[in-house]
Formats: C-alpha cells, sequence, structure tokens
C-alpha cells in the first residue's frame, strides 16, 4: 500500500516537473521572468493541484478500491510535492545557469520593482528590511533563486495538499 503510493506519487511529481519547468523556461523566453510573479498567481497553485489530484485520485481509485484515509493524502501529496519541487528547482538551477542573463535580468526587475515601492509599503515593512533588500540583490545567485523556488513549492503544496486531501479522502462504512 504504502509502496504503491510512493510509485504513484514519484511518477505524477517527475511528470509535474518537466510541465513546471517548461512553464519557467516558456515564461522567460515569453518576456515575463518567472520569479517576478505575484505568489498567488503562480501556475505551481494550478499545476500542484492537477496533479495531485489525479495521483490520490488514482491510488484511491485503483490501489485501494475507493478508500483514502487523510494522512494517505497528505503523505501522497507531500512527496509528489517534494519530487516535483526538487527536480523543478534543480533544472531551474541548471537553466540559470546556463542562461547567463537569467540572474542579472532578475536583479534587473528585481531592483527596479523594489525601486518603485510606494513610501506607505516602506513604512509598513520597515526601512531597514527595504535597504537590506535593495542592497542584497546585487549579490542574489542561481543557487538562491533554486532554493527559493524549492521552498515556495512546499509552502503551496502544503495549502493544496490539505484542500485535496479533505476532499478526496472516503473512509470505509462501518455497520
Amino acid at each position: 500500500m504504502v509502496r504503491s503510493l510512493a510509485l504513484i506519487a514519484i511518477r505524477w511529481g517527475a511528470i509535474a516537473s518537466v510541465l513546471a519547468v517548461s512553464l519557467l523556461i516558456a515564461m522567460y523566453y515569453l518576456g515575463r521572468h518567472p520569479l517576478m510573479v505575484a505568489p498567488f498567481l503562480d501556475f505551481r497553485i494550478i499545476l500542484y493541484g492537477i496533479f495531485i489530484f489525479f495521483a490520490l485520485r488514482e491510488f484511491r481509485d485503483y490501489q485501494q478500491q475507493g478508500i483514502l484515509y487523510f494522512w494517505q493524502g497528505m503523505a501522497g501529496s507531500f512527496l509528489l510535492v517534494a519530487v516535483a519541487g526538487t527536480l523543478s528547482a534543480s533544472f531551474f538551477w541548471i537553466f540559470g545557469t546556463l542562461e547567463t542573463d537569467f540572474v542579472p535580468s532578475y536583479i534587473r526587475q528585481m531592483t527596479e520593482y523594489l525601486k518603485n515601492f510606494p513610501e506607505e509599503d516602506i513604512k509598513r515593512i520597515g526601512k531597514e528590511v527595504y535597504e537590506r533588500n535593495l542592497n542584497s540583490l546585487p549579490s542574489t545567485n542561481m543557487a538562491q533563486l533554486a532554493s527559493t523556488y524549492l521552498a515556495q513549492s512546499f509552502v503551496i503544496g502544503l495549502f493544496v495538499s490539505i484542500i485535496l486531501s479533505v476532499i478526496l479522502r472516503k473512509q470505509p462504512k462501518t455497520t
């Protein structure tokens, strides 16, 4: 049971990572830096939602005869997100390393974005925090960007996992 859940989650996670990296690369070459997208508009919300849904449904319907416990949904979802996030971040790191303008374009766009911050937002987050973030941008490297991408994947995956594990769970009926 656990083995089949792991195999299903790994398979769907690997497929999701290929799609995620393809979307990242496409966004970059279409002129929209993929790291400049607002977190609530991140395509991984939908991507992980779709892949977690199909992985858990496959496990529930074909391996468990229609039964899925919440813990199984969370475990399968976590493994799927871990595989997808780790592979995506690794491929993303390789792409960013090979594409020599990737990090400099991120630094340029993020610097411009931060310099256009409204004064009330700067006061809200604190002038010191704002200055520290702005001053640390030139030293940004691809490893930092890839690790941030991985961390964001886990946060996004956690919320999607909870929702889908609750929706898809089915317990045996007791008589």
